[in-house]
């Protein structure tokens, strides 16, 4: 059978920035084994698979795979999805907004899409699970994995930790942009360690005061999900404003930050990230970007 899919550059206004993502417009009729190879033919983070929704209530169900199995929950996948719908027609705005819903592994993501002059420039998702904090590993275990020493990370209160938004991320706190730069990850190091802590990947980042660009630089690892590197990761971003709001001092309030992943790979990526808390609890987590189209085609899969 043949099916239509489009590709797209997603958390990035540019062609060839940000991270490649492939869309399966209509996957219906694939089952997950099938998926699986797809996502493995097209090699990249993810790709998504758009079908009918299960409830009337819902826009469209998503299922994403990464070249070695399903997540439940990305964020690249889930905006580049919606600008891509958006794109080719299949989704129309209301004026120069259109809300949608997509039913993901982790539950409904609601998604923002944002037009100018007719076109969709620009999405932002909250997350379906509110953020989730697990171990927090002392920095002595992870510091060997990035080829990085202890006195390379901030210290308290920005100690590494585990936290999830649908996928879990090993949070690693560095005290300069050098030392992201530095980074030297030590995969088969780090696999034994990621397994002990459940965490899908690792999450490095650093501070950048007084920066024009950014108010944070990040890098992210996940070989066991088949990503060596990744020039832009949502769900992670996500866990990352859990993990910086859950250190406010205030009881109640928001926050935003503007992060920048992937320029170490010539895959230059802006995220924004968004967080609000009411009674010292957490109530909303945001994250958006931009997503260029870059082709449509088809693909002959097998029945």
């Amino acid at each position: 059978m043949r099916y239509q899919y489009c590709t797209a550059d997603v958390f990035t206004d540019r062609p060839f920035g940000g991270n490649a993502l492939a869309v399966l417009i209509d996957a219906t009729g694939l089952d997950a084994d099938l998926m699986q190879v797809v996502a493995k033919e097209f090699n990249y983070s993810e790709t998504a698979f758009v079908l009918p929704p299960e409830d009337a209530s819902s826009t469209r169900k998503l299922r994403i795979f990464t070249p070695f199995q399903e997540l439940p929950f990305a964020g690249h996948p889930t905006i580049g999805t919606a600008i891509v719908l958006a794109a080719i027609g299949e989704l129309s705005p209301r004026g120069e907004l259109l809300e949608i819903v997509f039913e993901e592994g982790v539950g409904k993501v609601p998604v923002a899409v944002r037009f100018r002059d007719g076109e969709p420039t620009y999405a932002e998702l909250s997350t379906a699970q509110l953020p989730q904090r697990h171990a927090a590993p002392r920095v002595e275990e992870v510091a060997p994995m990035l080829g990085l020493t202890a006195d390379q990370f901030i210290g308290p209160p920005f100690e590494p930790e585990v936290v999830s938004c649908g996928v879990p991320f090993l949070l690693a706190p560095l005290d300069s942009l050098e030392g992201v730069r530095k980074i030297r990850f030590r995969a088969e190091m780090a696999e034994e360690t990621l397994a002990e802590l459940h965490a899908s990947g690792v999450y490095a980042f650093c501070f950048r005061p007084g920066s024009d660009s950014a108010d944070i630089q990040a890098r992210m690892f996940a070989p066991g999900l088949g990503v060596p590197e990744d020039p832009a990761t949502g769900a992670a971003a996500a866990a990352l404003a859990g993990y910086l709001a859950a250190r406010q001092a205030e009881t109640s309030g928001a926050c935003s930050w503007t992060l920048n992943q992937g320029f170490e790979m010539g895959r230059p990526s802006m995220i924004r990230l968004s967080a609000a808390w009411q009674g010292g609890r957490i109530v909303s987590i945001r994250v958006g970007g931009a997503s260029v189209l870059i082709c449509r085609g088809e693909i002959e899969i097998p029945s």
